[in-house]
């Protein structure tokens, strides 16, 4: 489902991000992806998502090759992928609903589909009670809850999380892994970040690990 081949990144000013990375994840697999600070995690999953391009390589992502990809077929791209990002990027004027519904409202789904698909979203991550507050008025476990539901509300094959039990107490940061252990069962194929792949532990996904741009194991 996921082709990386000797996938390299380099920033302006001789950074390097990635280092001939290549990895495969098949259809349906969790993959946890691990290492230090700056190890090169949020890149990779940013390159996955087309977010950024690599410097070098090539990536496949449900059979498409991201190599070509032109600006305008981005984000038919992303009709498969639901991103989960570090810093939330909730919108604060906006209700829960309203964030969750928006990719739907992007992609021109009918109302009455939009309706059904967010309380479903809100319903499987336990906010469907919630629909109307502002993201302001929720805990961090919450927010991030409000995130992955607007990650999933438009029923992606693969999900993408970048460090999705940061900042987080343990009971929130359990809450949050099986609501991933959930979309798993369901046959999501799942790309997890982390730092704190103890909290997984259950889950037995597959581990890699990035050391300063590098595949190590």
């Amino acid at each position: 489902m996921i082709r990386l081949s000797s996938v390299s990144k380099r920033y302006a000013g001789g950074q390097e991000a990635l280092r001939n990375v290549s990895i495969e994840i098949s259809k349906g697999e969790f993959l946890l992806l691990t290492g230090h600070s700056g190890a090169g995690k949020s890149t990779l999953l940013k390159i996955m998502a087309a977010i950024e391009r690599p410097s070098a390589g090539q990536i496949w992502v449900g059979g498409q090759n991201l190599a070509g990809l032109r600006a305008a077929a981005i984000p038919y791209l992303r009709r498969n992928l639901g991103l989960v990002f570090q810093d939330h990027k909730l919108l604060f004027d906006r209700s829960v609903y309203d964030n969750v519904a928006l990719p739907l409202r992007i992609t021109a789904f009918e109302t009455r589909d939009i309706s059904r698909r967010v309380r479903a979203a809100l319903d499987r991550v336990g906010l469907l009670g919630r629909e109307r507050a502002n993201p302001v008025a929720l805990s961090g476990g919450e927010q991030q809850r409000v995130c992955i539901a607007r990650a999933i509300v438009h029923r992606p094959a693969i999900v993408l999380a970048d460090e999705p039990t940061a900042n987080l107490d343990d009971a929130y940061a359990r809450e949050i892994v099986t609501l991933f252990q959930a979309l798993h069962q369901v046959g999501v194929t799942l790309l997890v970040s982390t730092h704190s792949a103890a909290f997984f532990d259950d889950v037995s996904p597959r581990v890699v690990e990035l050391q300063n741009g590098a595949l190590v194991s």
